[in-house]
């Protein structure tokens, strides 16, 4: 699992909740089902059964892979349109290119990260590079939505192209836990993502035996995705394992530990903690559209049909 990293952890800034804080209970633990997006590709559906109270501002979340591709296997997603939220997606392990309507574009590998606001919305595409689908190889992902207020939904679209190297890292007190701040901010340091919604996302590496005790914004929700390994979650060590989701309850503090053990190929505990600012408005969800209603899901689909959220240029030049 190639995500930024570093040698030594010790010699990074340390984080840990003060003595004080108040944990969070874990009020639920789910396990993502699985199933197939865009052209074929593998997901798992890391918020399926889980109640939005507890999602918001999140909308939906899939774990791409892990999976082996053999030559002639890599598939993407085809052209499609967005309207009134986010997409954040997050390579872990392969390579995959981005275009947009709107100009916005680029390639991400290995710990970069692709944020696009879609905003009044635009036709994007997503796929493996040409040389990745000949060679086969492994690949592993996160694409998470996050919701637009009201207030934002229409606004212009944007795209952020976030390297791997630019993320905020940081240790647990003992090393035994690596973090990756990729948007808002974790005790006081900041990860590079620009988010309308405030949120916080976070890739830590725990290894087997440590724990780690962060502090959390008290009025931002808590969310812990297993990507790889066991391990538990909250003070009372409730067990998760790979393509589960543990929901936090109200609190200042989250725990997350490693099992002493971890499967064969799986060295570490690899989780994806997440907390945001529920937004607390109507949501209105079809598809690639996230409205307050649905007379503005029928506009965005109309929008859609008659062309005005952009069109699919002549070269899109998706190769490598």
């Amino acid at each position: 699992m190639p995500a930024v990293t570093v040698e030594n952890p010790l010699t990074l800034p340390k984080v840990a909740a003060s003595g004080d804080a108040t944990a969070r209970p874990v009020l639920a633990v789910t396990t993502a089902p699985s199933g197939f997006e865009g052209e074929g590709f593998p997901v798992r559906r890391a918020f399926a059964g889980i109640n939005y109270k507890h999602l918001d501002p999140f909308i939906m979340m899939d774990q791409m892979g892990e999976v082996e591709y053999a030559p002639g296997e890599p598939k993407g997603t085809p052209w499609h349109p967005h309207r009134g939220f986010e997409t954040v997606t997050y390579i872990i392990d392969g390579t995959f290119i981005h275009q947009d309507s709107n100009g916005g574009g680029g390639t991400i590998r290995d710990g970069d990260t692709q944020w696009m606001t879609a905003g009044s919305g635009l036709l994007h595409i997503e796929a493996p590079p040409e040389s990745l689908v000949m060679s086969g190889g492994l690949f592993h992902g996160l694409q998470l939505w996050v919701n637009l207020p009201k207030a934002d939904k229409m606004m212009a679209p944007h795209y952020q192209d976030i390297r791997g190297g630019q993320v905020q890292l940081l240790a647990s007190p003992d090393g035994g836990a690596l973090l990756r701040v990729i948007a808002g901010e974790l005790d006081g340091h900041e990860g590079p993502g620009v988010t309308h919604t405030p949120i916080t996302m976070v890739h830590a590496t725990v290894r087997p035996g440590a724990e780690v005790t962060l502090p959390w914004r008290e009025d931002f929700n808590g969310l812990a995705y297993v990507l790889a390994g066991r391990g538990t979650v909250g003070e009372e060590r409730r067990p998760v394992h790979m393509g589960q989701t543990a929901v936090f309850g109200a609190g200042s503090s989250l725990t997350v530990r490693a099992d002493e053990k971890q499967d064969g190929n799986t060295p570490d505990l690899e989780v994806v903690l997440l907390g945001g600012r529920p937004i607390r408005e109507p949501m209105a969800h079809y598809g690639p559209f996230v409205m307050n209603s649905q007379a503005e899901l029928k506009k965005a689909f109309e929008d859609f049909q008659a062309g005005r959220l952009g069109t699919v240029p002549a070269v899109h030049g998706m190769g490598e």
